[in-house]
């Protein structure tokens, strides 16, 4: 790796921070104009990202990339840390798509919290999470990452919680808090056992020596990085914070569910490939993780009244699409990075309108209580429909060209579980146009159900301006990166060289169309049952699936089953033990001694006859034994 340096990269993550530090420490002076300085300060980190970007372009590939030290953050013995910058291709893509997308957020944002009266403090954790999220994606050690992992659990839980006077939203915010805790126990964990078997922790390091450890020390460390990204990007077992987390303002939900938070965790495995290359069994599990969680989250997006709550599920749908890819090796990682952008830009569309419908609607989110609202809200309806046609594959858009690739790759991994990996996704594809479908249906077409108290109008032109930014993207971004193989060929020096065309388990014309069949069977079965029927406004009672699919396939039991109550009884077990073991023996010591000595206490009656007794009976008791003694 190159030791020349990008010399604006620095402020890639100084601009945020500093725009954060200015908004909390400046308070209430900064009232009136914080949400300027938020938006600026992530506007600004945008526009150095794309010169660092436009200046890797201008180098010969191998001068790419770069670690820039900034300074050394840890030093003891023989472990070292340096705060540096990891600037390749692959943190600059995910540089660009965090303050660019970030950026349109922040501007939407000063509309939509217009009346707020605490904006201000919101752009200051907006700045705060994006600088930690940079962190995370430009550092150049594990335990660096780390703290921008940390970082980025910290501002997501303020901003979840943002509206913490309303107790179900602090409780959401504790929510996805304590389940990321669960995920970072592994991040810390495969830290760890990076130092104790490479004895660094730095990529430099780590990754190249990677196959020089053994397979067990391999799998496990590959098992923890995948429980880590579990947390962060909402994969089972640890997903069911995703859904609660819609508890806050509307941008925190693009923000976190689109471009960010939620595609941490696939950062993670796609820059610790060389680790998953040496560890088929950890790369097995990945699959297996990101295949179970697409169809999970799929089969809970068709049963979701709440359209913040179906967009929900409809991420950690796509995300477990990018981990599926991601699991692939090689042959996916590119591919998991081409659909996480693609869908950085759909997704953060889709959560803008529907943050645009509740912004007209009175803040409501029953779907059954919309309908007919592209007649009075246009803009809107043509964005939020340009993003549904994306996520559903439907070509030319973004969606259609990355989720294909990834569709194709898991065939192609060939055998039973390329067979088994390949049939999911396509079954996924066909969910996918199911309850997208019935999401744009119930909100935009058909009758209006709203109430008369309410008077739906379209957004102003800083909640709509972004929307139609991220809607040309949605159409546009997935052709343009994929016209000569342009993302695969960018990404390749970073996370290694894709499959070779040409061997396919099908052929990538044919699975297109099947795909293509698949997902207008889910829309003609959508369109059936919403756009033909009217809409009661009241859920109609269900079969048992589409009960479990609105209880979010009851995983919130689950885990308390699993998780929760076996740790209240070993707590119970360990408290009871304390009190009746270890208090016991103390405090009964403690009586014997306190028992004698009361007892004892009571010789001493403090009258002096009694004494002059005693010294008597003592004294004759001396006298009677010297006498025994004598005789």
């Amino acid at each position: 790796m190159t030791s020349t340096s990008y010399a604006l990269a620095p402020a890639l993550l100084a601009l945020p921070v500093a725009g954060a530090a200015v908004l909390l420490l400046g308070g209430r002076r900064t009232d009136r104009f914080g949400h300027v300085i938020g938006t600026l300060a992530s506007v600004a980190a945008f526009v150095v990202a794309a010169v660092v970007w436009v200046q890797m372009i201008g180098r010969d590939e191998a001068d790419r990339p770069a670690v820039q030290k900034l300074w050394t953050f840890v030093h003891t013995g023989g472990f070292r840390v340096d705060v540096g910058l990891q600037l390749d291709q692959l943190s600059i893509v995910f540089a660009l798509l965090i303050t660019g997308v970030g950026s349109l957020i922040h501007v939407y944002s000063i509309a939509y919290m217009e009346h707020d009266a605490h904006r201000r403090r919101f752009f200051a954790y907006l700045n705060l999470f994006v600088a930690a999220m940079l962190l995370l994606v430009l550092a150049s050690d594990y335990l660096l990452v780390y703290v921008g992992w940390e970082g980025v659990g910290l501002a997501s839980y303020l901003l979840i919680g943002f509206w913490s006077h309303n107790p179900p939203y602090a409780t959401a915010a504790k929510k996805a808090f304590v389940a990321n805790r669960v995920g970072d126990i592994g991040m810390s964990l495969a830290i760890v056992m990076m130092f104790t078997t490479f004895g660094a922790t730095d990529f430099a390091r780590v990754l190249p020596n990677a196959g020089s450890a053994s397979d067990g020390r391999l799998t496990a460390i590959g098992l923890l990085l995948l429980l880590a990204a579990c947390g962060k990007s909402a994969q089972l077992p640890l997903q069911s914070w995703l859904g609660d987390a819609m508890a806050g303002p509307t941008p925190v939900s693009a923000l976190i569910h689109a471009a960010t938070m939620v595609t941490a965790g696939v950062y993670l495995i796609v820059r610790s490939g060389a680790i998953f290359d040496e560890s088929p069994d950890a790369r097995l599990v990945v699959t297996i993780v990101g295949a179970a969680t697409l169809l999970f989250g799929a089969l809970i997006g068709t049963a979701k009244d709440d359209v913040k709550k179906a967009l929900a599920a409809s991420t950690m749908s796509q995300i477990g699409y990018m981990v599926l890819a991601a699991g692939l090796g090689p042959a996916g990682y590119a591919i998991a990075i081409f659909h996480l952008l693609t869908h950085g830009f759909f997704k953060a569309g889709l959560f803008l309108g529907a943050g645009s419908v509740m912004h007209a609607m009175g803040d409501r989110t029953d779907m059954r209580r919309f309908g007919g609202l592209w007649r009075v809200m246009p803009v809107t309806g043509a964005t939020f429909g340009l993003g549904y046609l994306a996520i559903i594959g439907c070509p030319p858009f973004s969606g259609f060209w990355s989720k294909d690739k990834i569709i194709e790759a898991a065939f192609d991994k060939g055998g039973t579980s390329g067979w088994i990996l390949g049939l999911v996704a396509l079954l996924g594809a066909g969910i996918t146009a199911f309850y997208m479908t019935r999401v744009f249906v119930m909100t935009f077409l058909g009758p209006r159900r709203w109430r008369d108290d309410v008077h739906p109008h379209e957004a102003p032109t800083l909640m709509t301006a972004p929307m139609v930014v991220l809607a040309l993207g949605s159409v546009f971004l997935g052709g343009v990166l994929t016209i000569g193989a342009t993302l695969q060929n960018w990404l390749e020096p970073a996370v290694g060289k894709s499959a070779e065309e040409g061997a396919h388990t099908m052929s990538p014309l044919v699975l297109s169309l099947l795909t293509l069949l698949v997902v207008l069977g889910g829309v003609a079965g959508a369109a059936a049952m919403y756009a033909r029927r009217e809409v009661p406004l009241t859920a109609p009672v269900a079969g048992p699936l589409t009960v479990a699919a609105r209880n979010d396939l009851y995983q919130d039991a689950v885990n308390e089953a699993v998780l929760m109550r076996p740790g209240q009884y070993v707590t119970r077990s360990l408290v009871f033990g304390d009190l009746r073991g270890v208090d016991g023996l103390v405090n009964g010591f403690a009586a014997v001694i306190g028992g004698t000595s009361g007892r004892l206490r009571r010789l001493q009656t403090g009258f002096v006859r009694s004494y002059a007794l005693s010294v008597l009976g003592g004294a004759v008791l001396l006298a009677g034994a010297l006498l025994i003694v004598r005789i």
